[in-house]
């Protein structure tokens, strides 16, 4: 890697680590932490190989990218996040994916906003999607969201977020326990906001943070279903049981209409509600509210599994 000008040393922000989960993608990978260590920031970076063949950590080692590499030797899915996260020494963490990358100036400028805002637990960024740089349609999601300003935080305040376009202060991702390992990947970022908000930090979409996403266009089998497997969980997990026994009759009946995808999220989730059950949390009052106004606002039965079926589009 080419040395580093003199004058981008001199922008670099010591407040934030970027975290980057990666599953035998050691390409992609090399290529993000490449476009990271262009950013002024310089930002120090953590990388969770969950590979079981290592390959980007054989990668890492023979690539001059300045990384510290965590290898747990299996796929933990969105829990990488959570190791990164406790990695960390800095106040702020970033999230990457292996296709992700942040443009630059704004971690800093996330930083800046963090400082000035203690209640703000984490920041949802605009995604800019592809070499066209289109806007993810989840920024249009976050933007409209309909949840009420609230003093103490900037941009919009939110229950939902990109997990490779977000920015978190440290003590209020392990405050809220992080990404919950029941749901392990898709769909889970909207459990962490909930238990963010229950834990009394806020969370916004601010979209003069910008993040860029790569995504490879090849189709990923078997996630839609993941995706509406742990929206039932969530529910399961933090909603009333009212409103989590009408979202597994919805489920129930999609699957009976043999509608694709529909009987395989029904089968994951029953075989993991007994855990579901027995780690209820229902929100509070405030926080429940919320969602409902978000679920009103969307049209939708629920506003975490519009923003994933968003995600997935």
């Amino acid at each position: 890697m080419a040395e580093r000008p003199a004058e981008a040393s001199a922008q670099a922000d010591p407040r934030t680590t970027v975290a980057m989960i990666t599953k035998d993608r050691p390409d992609s990978a090399l290529h993000t932490l490449d476009r990271l260590a262009e950013l002024p920031e310089r930002p120090a970076v953590v990388v969770v190989d969950n590979g079981t063949d290592r390959s980007v950590t054989a990668a890492l080692r023979a690539h001059p990218v300045r990384a510290s590499v965590l290898a747990p030797g299996r796929n933990t899915g969105a829990l990488g996040r959570n190791l990164a996260v406790r990695r960390a020494t800095t106040p702020y963490v970033a999230f990457s994916d292996d296709d992700s990358w942040w443009e630059a100036g704004a971690l800093r400028r996330a930083a800046d906003l963090l400082d000035s805002h203690p209640r703000l637990g984490l920041l949802a960024a605009r995604s800019l999607v592809g070499p066209e740089e289109r806007d993810d349609p989840v920024n249009a999601l976050l933007a409209r969201s309909p949840l009420p300003p609230q003093p103490g935080l900037p941009g919009r305040p939110v229950l939902g977020f990109l997990g490779c376009a977000c920015v978190v202060r440290r003590r209020a991702h392990l405050d809220a326990g992080g990404y919950h390992p029941l749901l392990f990947f898709g769909a889970e970022e909207t459990l962490l906001a909930y238990d963010l908000a229950a834990a009394g930090w806020g969370v916004a979409y601010e979209p003069t943070v910008t993040a860029h996403h790569h995504p490879d266009p090849a189709a990923r089998p078997g996630r839609p279903e993941l995706l509406r497997r742990n929206a039932l969980l969530t529910d399961w997990l933090r909603r009333p049981v009212s409103v989590a026994l009408a979202h597994t009759a919805r489920l129930t009946a999609a699957a009976a209409r043999g509608e694709p995808g529909a009987a395989a999220a029904l089968r994951g989730a029953l075989a993991r509600l007994p855990a579901a059950v027995r780690q209820r949390r229902p929100l509070p009052p405030r926080v429940e509210r919320s969602v409902r106004l978000l679920e009103g606002h969307t049209s939708g039965p629920d506003a975490g599994a519009a923003l994933a079926r968003k995600e997935s589009a």
